[in-house]
């Protein structure tokens, strides 16, 4: 019996060792499974770290790289100038005064920039936005819009810088020229930098119409302009500018020549594809170089329906220069048109294009005559005789007698 009782007790014993050591050899694989994951995730991390911190090295030195090659931008006309679609690398944030330019009224109100990536379309619908409140939140001083519709160089250039000098708050000027031109003047002249993107021009199409529209929702964009003078490169001043610029200013209508012309010239353009829209007795004629205050310009740039007809119906020998604008002023807002031009031009040649006046022809006698002809026409509530502050039509030789007596007759 002891004997059988003391051998049970000393197997117990060597098996209650043998399964510690095993306990304990399991818990140090345990351990070391534990560490050599640790260790291989560790690795992994400074790897991953390396590898990123590389990158972000390169992508900061490809960036100072070109930032060293390129002009920092400038603020400009933000809301006109459209980044190019490019991938580059991540930009630096703007500085505090940078990241208010773009925001800033006065870059929205008097854009300085001209040049914009804008289609017409997206044109007209910027130009054609009205402010509901009528306050202005500034000190608004209303400014005149001289659009030159030109085939290329202004001629007259000298004797409109002369015209412009030293009246720089009051007015604005637009140049539509053929695409790729690019007007050559110094950065102290008047017209630098204010060619307007453009488009080509045919005579007596309706891209000659497209044009105008073009040149007053660019004029538009800044609230600052009043009044928009449509001028092409043959054009003249005969009165100073502060003379035209009260003329225009204070007047209570535009001046937009608007006949009813019962000839072929006249009606005889008219189709009745435009019907209902476009009655025939709505249908009126006049000169291209029109004048306009803000609303009607806006109005003009605004409408899509009735110029669309004018576009698919008005084809030579209709001339929509010399009927769109008149004939929409017409139907909707001929109270606020005077029907005539302040334009002089000289149509007594006959044939489709007014005579030329040269060197030989530029006297004191004949400048007088433009400026006061013997004729009265109403301005407001009452007449007068200046009826005419611009003339056409003028080629290059005129220029130099011009100049001699600017400030003899028109006193600039």
């Amino acid at each position: 019996m002891g004997r059988t009782r003391g051998g049970e007790g000393r197997d117990d014993s060597s098996a209650v060792g043998e399964k510690e050591k095993h306990t304990c050899l399991l818990r140090m694989a345990q351990m070391l499974s534990y560490l050599m994951v640790f260790a291989a995730g560790l690795m992994i991390g400074l790897t991953t770290c390396s590898q990123i911190n590389g990158i972000f090295v390169s992508q900061r030195q490809q960036y100072s790289s070109i930032n060293r090659g390129l002009p920092r931008p400038q603020p400009s006309n933000c809301s006109l100038n459209q980044p190019p679609r490019i991938l580059l690398p991540p930009r630096p944030p703007l500085d505090p005064q940078d990241q208010f330019q773009c925001m800033d009224i006065d870059n929205f109100l008097h854009p300085t920039n001209l040049i914009h990536s804008m289609s017409d379309n997206e044109l007209f619908w910027r130009a054609s936005l009205l402010p509901k409140k009528e306050e202005y939140p500034y000190k608004r001083k209303p400014k005149v819009a001289f659009m030159f519709l030109t085939r290329g160089p202004l001629p007259m250039l000298p004797l409109w810088e002369r015209f412009f000098l030293g009246h720089s708050n009051f007015f604005n000027i637009y140049i539509h020229a053929p695409p790729g031109y690019h007007l050559q003047v110094s950065n102290y002249s008047a017209f630098y930098g204010r060619q307007i993107p453009s488009k080509e021009v045919s005579w007596g199409t309706v891209t000659l119409a497209d044009a105008e529209r073009r040149l007053l929702a660019n004029a538009l964009l800044d609230f600052s302009n009043e009044r928009f003078v449509l001028l092409s490169e043959s054009c003249i001043p005969v009165y100073n500018f502060p003379t035209v610029y009260r003329y225009l200013i204070d007047s209570f209508h535009s001046f937009v020549e608007s006949y009813d012309d019962p000839s072929r010239y006249g009606r005889g353009r008219y189709s009745r594809s435009m019907l209902p829209d476009i009655q025939l007795r709505h249908w009126r004629k006049g000169s291209q170089w029109f004048e306009l205050n803000r609303v009607l310009a806006v109005y003009i740039v605004s409408d899509t329906r009735y110029y669309t007809l004018f576009r698919k119906y008005c084809k030579p020998a209709c001339y929509p220069d010399e009927h769109y604008i008149q004939t929409f002023l017409n139907m909707f807002h001929g109270n606020l048109n005077s029907n005539r031009t302040v334009t002089w031009v000289d149509w007594s040649l006959g044939g489709p294009h007014p005579a030329t006046y040269s060197r030989a022809n530029i006297t004191v006698n004949f400048l007088q005559a433009i400026r006061n002809n013997g004729t009265l026409c109403r301005y407001n509530s009452d007449m007068t005789s200046v009826c005419f502050l611009f003339a056409r039509k003028f080629d290059h030789t005129a220029l130099e007698p011009l100049l001699g007596l600017s400030s003899q007759v028109m006193n600039f």
